[in-house]
Order: structure tokens, then C-alpha cells, then sequence
């Protein structure tokens, strides 16, 4: 494959992944912001993060963590500590709200994938079992 082929595959593979992301994320959303299911998810990956680590996973500024952390909290999707070893820190967890609603997301997503998968035909379902191994292969940064 030639340097100009590679690059026109690079170019449609990264819309075809942003499009798909777009397309997971508002099918999935239920009642939250996508601001909020992406902190969901932080919070749920990175297990009892602080506001600065959640600033640096969602690539905002801590301000916009603040406020963000304070609706979801009202909304009783997560709750706030204080560190016990760093008393200036706050620690991020989800609630059972919390990790209620992580759970819906993904399983939504699935769903949606899903259904696309069923309106596939039996050859097509092969070609995308066969794309997901190459996803991974592409994501595995080892």
C-alpha cells in the first residue's frame, strides 16, 4: 500500500471511529450530559480519583471539574471525602446511583451495537468480528 493510500485509509478509519463514538454516546446517554457520563467513566476507571486526577483524565481544567463534580453530586451520582493523608485533596467515588448509571451507558451502547450487528448479513458479522481483533491490535500500545 502506497504512502497516499495508508493515509486516505488513516483519514476514513479516524472518521469512521469518531462518528461511531458520536453515534455510542448519544445513544446511550439517558438522562446526563456527555460532560457527566465521561467523568462517570473516569471516576469508575481510575477508582477514588482526586479532582486533579480527573482534570487530567478528561483534559478540562480543575474549574471545570469543580463544577462539574458539584452537579453530579447534587445529582447523587458521586460522592466527595477528603483525603485522609492530604487533607487539602478531595476524593472522587461513584454512588450506587452512580455506578447504576456507568452500567446503563455501557449497557446501552451494547444494545445499540447490537442491534446494528443482527441487521448485518452473516458475512458482514464475520467482517466485524474480524475488525474488532484488529481494533484491539491497533489499540494494544505495548
Amino acid at each position: 500500500m502506497d504512502t497516499a493510500a495508508t493515509n486516505e485509509t488513516a483519514a476514513r478509519l479516524r472518521r469512521a471511529v469518531t462518528r461511531l463514538n458520536r453515534r455510542l454516546r448519544y445513544s446511550s446517554l439517558g438522562g446526563i450530559s456527555p460532560a457527566q457520563a465521561s467523568m462517570l467513566a473516569s471516576i469508575d476507571n481510575l477508582k477514588n480519583p482526586s479532582l486533579g486526577d480527573l482534570a487530567v483524565a478528561e483534559q478540562v481544567q480543575p474549574p471545570s471539574v469543580t463544577r462539574l463534580v458539584r452537579t453530579m453530586e447534587s445529582a447523587g451520582l458521586i460522592a466527595c471525602t477528603t483525603d485522609p493523608e492530604d487533607r487539602r485533596c478531595t476524593r472522587v467515588r461513584l454512588t450506587t446511583l452512580g455506578r447504576r448509571e456507568v452500567a446503563a451507558i455501557r449497557r446501552r451502547k451494547t444494545e445499540f451495537l447490537e442491534r446494528k450487528l443482527q441487521s448485518l448479513s452473516e458475512s458482514d458479522r464475520r467482517k466485524a468480528e474480524e475488525l474488532v481483533g484488529f481494533l484491539e491490535i491497533l489499540l494494544d500500545e505495548s
